[in-house]
């Protein structure tokens, strides 16, 4: 950085410049707000409020204690990085500016009070005791999924849910001897038990008891905006409660019903079925929130909001310890590493903190768009944009003249199972509906209601008697 940059630069979050008059203990603060933020830089020598340039030389004492101040003032130390930038001083003398480098720490850092500041703009906000608490759990120095729960007893615990996880990772003593010696989940202080928030989150019969937003809640809107009021343009609303697991299982598999398919006649003269959302996207964006919310933010839930052409994930709390939305992909932290564990013992989480990159990748490898990531207020919202919309499967069977006459809007008009009933009898003309239940895992009741509906549709016609006859697919007489 140059001079003339210093001089331009306007404070804020990562800049701000003191003079070498400044006294050690008031410099402590601005590294400390720095350090438990995003980081940043210090000029030292560049007047804060004209910006004249006093350098640094000629100081030495005060220097010297200005340079002991990360390492004497704060608490913990703050490792800095620092260099010297020559220059032409006020006065017309050649010297100095101290440049010092603040990296964001994985710590909490406070000054020799005992005070802790967070940068916020170009201004070292103090923070509150519950704005510290949560600088903590942010950084994961504690987690709040350790806290007792008030009020909370043995009682409030699902045995069965225990009991399923046990099994699940081959515990072969009893369920509570596991919550006494597992993770803390259930903890003796002077004579009274004690019950974690993660055992009432994973194990809770009504975790919402406690928590009433440790919840999950689904927004379908029609078109590409929120509207509000008389526009209000919200076609669903659902919200899933319960344990983790069960809030998990339940939100995937609803996400599933409002998945959009297009199914549509190939190259090759086969039906090819594409969702706009991969499976594999949607159980992890939904773990994710899951896993990272901070649940001591009690007012407001996980949101997920379905547009025409995105899905947004909102989560409760602000990104975790040195997690920037720059870096999110290759930086990981998990602030409830209790849930995760539950959750990779479930098989929704595969490996810790590879769940941003390992879906990056995935979508990258066909073609689509990443998940984008930015904060708002305490809530982190991540977007997944949609791999279709309506808008393009009618500009492509607009452009696509195979079967238009009978299939205009296919992927209207027919299932992903009649798709698949379809290819079978490209496959073979001759299967019957027993080998199509079979194969497909129904009974032959569902076959026959779907093979008359392929019927009335005039996708598909019967040639000849039960035994003998054959199925043909109308389609392929006007290719």
């Amino acid at each position: 950085m140059t001079l003339e940059e210093i001089i331009a630069r306007k404070e804020g979050q990562t800049f701000d410049c003191k003079s070498i008059q400044i006294e050690p203990k008031a410099l402590a603060i601005p590294i400390v707000a720095m350090a438990n933020a995003d980081g940043g830089m210090l000029a030292i020598g560049v007047s804060d409020k004209t910006r004249r340039i006093e350098g640094v030389d000629g100081n030495e004492e005060r220097l010297n204690d200005l340079l002991r101040v990360p390492f004497d003032f704060c608490n913990p130390s703050v490792k800095i990085r620092c260099e010297y930038l020559p220059c032409t001083d006020s006065e017309g003398k050649e010297n100095r500016i101290l440049l010092i480098h603040i990296p964001a720490s994985g710590q909490l850092h406070t000054n020799q009070a005992d005070e802790c500041f967070m940068r916020v703009g170009d201004k070292s906000k103090k923070l509150n005791f519950d704005e510290r608490m949560q600088l903590l759990y942010d950084k994961g120095e504690r987690y709040y999924e350790d806290k007792d729960v008030y009020g909370a007893t043995i009682n409030d615990v699902d045995m069965n849910l225990v009991n399923d996880y046990i099994q699940v990772i081959g515990y072969s003593k009893s369920a509570m001897e596991y919550l006494r010696e597992n993770n803390d989940f259930v903890t003796e202080v002077d004579g009274q038990q004690k019950i974690s928030t993660a055992c009432i989150l994973l194990f809770g019969n009504n975790p919402q008891r406690f928590f009433p937003r440790a919840r999950t809640r689904f927004i379908r809107y029609e078109g590409t905006e929120e509207k509000v009021g008389t526009e209000m343009n919200v076609v669903k609303d659902v919200t899933f409660e319960g344990a983790i697991l069960n809030q998990v299982r339940r939100t995937i598999d609803y996400l599933e019903t409002q998945v959009r398919e297009h199914t549509f006649l190939g190259q090759d003269g086969r039906f090819v079925t594409n969702r706009n959302y991969p499976k594999f996207a949607i159980q992890e964006m939904v773990v994710n929130s899951v896993c990272h919310r901070a649940y001591n933010i009690k007012g407001t839930e996980i949101q997920i909001k379905m547009f025409d052409d995105r899905l947004v994930f909102e989560t409760p709390g602000d990104l975790p310890g040195l997690v920037r939305p720059d870096n999110i992909r290759h930086t990981h932290f998990s602030r409830n590493p209790k849930i995760a564990q539950y959750l990779k013992a479930y098989k929704y989480v595969k490996e810790f903190g590879e769940g941003i990159d390992r879906i990056c990748n995935e979508l990258e490898t066909r073609g689509s768009a990443i998940p984008s990531f930015h904060i708002n207020a305490f809530i982190l919202k991540a977007t997944l944009k949609a791999e279709w919309t309506e808008k393009d499967t009618l500009a492509t069977n607009t452009d696509n003249n195979v079967h238009k006459d009978v299939h205009k809007d296919v992927h209207k008009e027919i299932t992903e199972r009649q798709a698949l009933i379809i290819s079978m009898i490209q496959d073979n003309p001759n299967i019957g509906r027993i080998e199509m239940s079979t194969k497909l895992g129904v009974n032959e009741k569902t076959i026959r209601r779907d093979l008359e509906d392929l019927k009335e549709k005039r996708i598909i016609v019967r040639i000849g008697g039960r035994k003998e006859g054959h199925w043909e697919i109308l389609a392929d007489n006007h290719s």
